[in-house]
């Protein structure tokens, strides 16, 4: 796994249990073009992980975890309408979300990358509501989730979920 990589996650380590970030046994990242169809690529690109990884079990839970990771960051990062591609910015500030999965031996590690300064907080759904019980899907089907500033730019954060594996 790149120095880069480790050093946006180092903040993430502090939310587990001791590990050697360096005994990492797999690490994939896939990145999210700002149009809502990436939320279909990005549970794609878990099963076919997963699957190469023999954790296809997993899957259901997962799948659902990184929808909402991903249309979370895809609402606060995409244009208005949430279809029609960005223009390419060099501007970090500007950066495409990314998905990241990360398999330890005794762990599987969903975060998602995006340059929104906003907090992620679980909001009050009505039983009516469209949105609001994303955050709280993912910490029902996730055994800890949780987020941080990117450490290595201006804008931008980290939302994380982790996975017991069997």
């Amino acid at each position: 796994m790149g120095t880069k990589v480790l050093t946006m996650l180092q903040p993430l380590w502090q939310g587990f249990p001791p590990v050697d970030p360096l005994a990492v046994s797999g690490s994939v990242s896939y990145s999210l073009p700002p149009r809502y169809e990436s939320v279909r690529g990005a549970r794609q690109f878990t099963r076919e992980t997963l699957d190469r990884w023999e954790l296809e079990e997993l899957f259901d839970g997962v799948a659902l975890v990184v929808s909402e990771l991903v249309t979370n960051a895809l609402r606060h990062t995409a244009p208005a309408g949430g279809t029609a591609p960005c223009e390419p910015s060099p501007d970090p500030a500007t950066l495409p979300a990314r998905l990241h999965l990360m398999r330890w031996s005794s762990r599987l590690v969903c975060a998602v990358r995006d340059s929104s300064d906003a907090s992620p907080e679980a909001g009050a759904a009505d039983a009516d509501a469209e949105s609001g019980r994303g955050l709280h899907l993912v910490d029902a089907f996730s055994d800890g989730w949780g987020w941080h500033p990117l450490a290595d730019a201006p804008h931008g954060k980290i939302v994380w979920a982790q996975f017991r594996l069997p």
